[in-house]
């Protein structure tokens, strides 16, 4: 679409949408940013804005600046049933997200990854990848860093790696990646999306407009991926860390194999993989048949393979005190991701949960939990979401439980509790939106805690 001289209300303030504006600028939109927020509230958020000339409307409701306006360029925290939203489709006013704003004006080769865990820290690696590859790379979208931001330098010989939410599908249009990754799906977002359906179609729709000469991955272990490969257009690779694939990559005595147009190929053996963890071996695998679809020589994903060392937040190692290692897992949203945590400890551990209610069950992990007890030996019990997690885990049987008011507070606890050669695991199981402002500034404030110890 040609933006020059459309009339654009962007609403919400965060990052993606104060660099959806900027973008916008630079293609010659006229631009109205709004958002609920006073402009005092917002504060340093909106210093990229300065010396962009556009109508700026704060602390007051999008609702009543739809009148004459073009487009409505959607922030990923605004669902698209919201009021406002369905209002300007009423009046017929194009509804996009920031993500396919910035799909639609970015250059070069895209790979977009989805599911509920393992996103980040995929993209992350195929950054990795793409960079010693010697390929200029934009890694971009959930994982923090905007898509627009990327889209304003981008050449058509870049590639750019952006990790998709559920959120960012909602407002997709012809968001179109040339590689497609879906890495699982298990139960998430159910306080927006409702059902498991509806969150699954959001998942699929980063397919949607992919062609036959396209990439579209999918994790064969998956029981909630079953059949869904056969919804596509696109040419299909498989991972597996459990069988071998027709297509894709796979787990052979040991060793990382790669199969593509009927020739084989050896990554590397699993040992070798630094980040550890089995979800973190599927996470390389599906990384492998990415960089392999975009061409990536094999001598390349062995090096990255070896040498990525994870992402922060990620079951990240604080410190070691007293024998304790301290883990910052804070980008442990859901159970799912929980779960995975738990199953990579190998050492006694004390476990700290708890967060923002997203109305899913705790009772997978809760059962996990008490199959581990002699390795998951105490739970901290910390937010919104402690007296359901609790009755889950007394539910199951296991009742080694503290509660505590404050983070500081259960780091104090686990501190206690944690005897020489344990470890201490913040993995929440939630979001943070009850105590912090994302799970990066709960994984910060908890490495700092950590780290005044």
């Amino acid at each position: 679409m040609e933006y020059e001289g459309k009339r654009v209300l962007v609403v919400g303030m965060a990052r993606s949408g104060v660099a959806a504006a900027q973008l916008l600028r630079a293609h010659g939109a006229l631009v109205t940013v709004n958002d609920s927020k006073t402009e005092e509230a917002l504060g340093n958020s909106l210093e990229n804005l300065q010396g962009l000339e556009l109508e700026r409307r704060f602390g007051c409701p999008a609702m009543e600046l739809l009148e004459g306006k073009d487009v409505l360029v959607l922030s990923p925290g605004i669902p698209d049933t919201a009021p406002f939203v369905v209002r300007a489709r009423e009046m017929g006013i194009y509804v996009i997200g920031e993500l396919e704003l910035a799909y639609q004006l970015s250059q070069g080769t895209l790979v977009a990854v989805t599911g509920t865990n393992g996103k980040t820290t995929t993209v992350s690696l195929l950054g990795e990848i793409f960079r010693n590859a010697g390929r200029v790379t934009h890694v971009v979208g959930n994982i923090g860093y905007p898509y627009s931001l990327a889209a304003l330098i981008s050449k058509r010989q870049d590639v750019t790696v952006c990790e998709v939410s559920s959120f960012q599908m909602e407002t997709a249009d012809t968001f179109h990646p040339h590689v497609a990754l879906l890495t699982n799906i298990t139960e998430d977002h159910l306080n927006r999306h409702g059902t498991m359906e509806v969150y699954t179609e959001m998942k699929m729709r980063m397919f949607a407009r992919q062609k036959p000469e396209d990439w579209a991955v999918f994790n064969a272990d998956d029981p909630g991926l079953q059949g869904l490969s056969r919804q596509v257009r696109s040419r299909v690779m498989k991972f597996s860390r459990k069988k071998e694939v027709r297509e894709g990559a796979f787990v052979r005595d040991g060793e990382i194999v790669l199969r593509m147009d009927g020739e084989e190929k050896t990554i590397c053996a699993t040992e070798e993989v630094r980040i550890p963890g089995p979800h973190n071996l599927e996470n390389a695998l599906g990384a492998v048949c990415c960089a392999a679809a975009v061409g990536v020589p094999v001598p390349v994903i062995r090096h990255s393979l070896r040498t990525f060392k994870g992402v922060e937040h990620r079951i990240e190692s604080v410190r070691v005190l007293d024998g304790v290692e301290y883990f910052n897992d804070s980008k442990g949203t859901n159970v799912d991701s929980t779960l995975k945590a738990v199953d990579t400890m190998e050492k006694p551990t004390v476990i700290i949960l708890g967060g923002y209610d997203k109305h899913t069950s705790f009772d997978p992990l809760s059962r996990r939990m008490q199959e581990r007890r002699e390795m998951i030996r105490h739970a901290v019990l910390i937010g919104e979401t402690a007296p359901q997690i609790e009755d889950s885990l007394r539910k199951a049987g296991y009742d080694a439980i503290t509660k505590a008011d404050t983070l500081r507070e259960a780091v104090s606890i686990a501190r206690e509790t944690a005897q020489d050669g344990w470890n201490v695991l913040l993995s929440p199981a939630c979001a943070s939106f009850d105590m912090f402002k994302d799970y990066e500034e709960r994984g910060r404030i908890f490495k700092q805690i950590v780290n005044e110890l």
